[in-house]
């Protein structure tokens, strides 16, 4: 559980963060919404510490993370997990190469206990067999796979993922919602992720924070926007006809007055 109070964050006169407080749970899928601007962006930065709040405290599993020496935040981070936008692998290294980083950095790991943790993440992810590919020789679909393996293969307690699904088509999305959704749940680990993809709020949104200008909006789960009469939330996730026709549809369906193939329930 990552757990933050009262932060705020200003760059010289313009305010990012402003009081924004909310728990992040354990063995759950925690998005944090928002349009451009909103300040997701810095609040991630400032739980993993690349940047420091001017006010409040971030508190891991009960540890101040805010009041933490240089030496104790380098541990902490051992135990985090990244997904970066981009993927963020190294052009230059193998598929390989770039999941055993992390153990390289932060192991001292035999080669082979190495190659053995790379190839069981590899195939957890369904990339068995691409070792020995570059990233110019796979799709982005599979980098993003690659970039997920690298971020587990330490067995964080924690992961951070920004846009995942970014630069990805309809199908392969969801493969990714899919599996970040599976892997949270299997490693126990409290997942953290920034997005602007609709279908991944209305599909793994176990705890979704929403912000508006630096403040926290709303929360709830996908199931609480529904029914949720928030008119700033519902204009941002149902912003088109197509949308607001499908929470309709969704709130029949949760009321027992339709099935789920559309036809008038008794």
């Amino acid at each position: 559980m990552i757990e933050f109070k009262d932060i705020r964050k200003s760059f010289g006169d313009k305010v990012v963060l402003d009081g924004v407080s909310h728990v992040m749970e354990t063995g759950k899928t925690n998005l944090i919404i928002g349009t451009s601007g909103s300040g997701k962006t810095v609040l991630q930065k400032c739980l993993v510490g690349l940047f420091e709040p001017d006010e409040g405290q971030i508190i891991y599993d009960g540890v101040n993370f805010t009041d933490m020496s240089p030496e104790d935040r380098k541990q902490l981070r051992q135990q985090v997990g990244m997904l970066f936008q981009g993927s963020a692998l190294f052009d230059s290294m193998t598929v390989q190469e770039n999941v055993m980083f992390p153990l390289s950095m932060f192991t001292n790991d035999s080669y082979a206990d190495k190659l053995k943790r790379v190839n069981e993440v590899l195939e957890r992810v369904n990339l068995n067999g691409s070792n020995k590919k570059f990233p110019s020789e796979i799709s982005g679909g599979m980098k993003k796979r690659v970039g997920i393996a690298r971020a587990i293969v330490l067995n964080p307690k924690y992961l951070f993922c920004d846009e995942p699904n970014s630069g990805l088509d309809p199908q392969t999305s969801m493969v990714i919602d899919k599996l970040i959704k599976e892997l949270t749940i299997e490693y126990n680990m409290t997942t953290i992720i920034n997005t602007h993809d609709m279908n991944s709020v209305m599909e793994i949104g176990d705890n979704i924070l929403y912000m508006v200008n630096g403040k926290k909006e709303w929360s709830g789960t996908s199931q609480d926007i529904i029914f949720s009469k928030n008119k700033m939330l519902n204009e941002f996730i149902f912003a088109s006809e197509f949308l607001q026709d499908a929470k309709n549809m969704r709130m029949l369906q949760a009321e027992g007055k339709i099935d789920e193939n559309g036809a008038i329930g008794k």
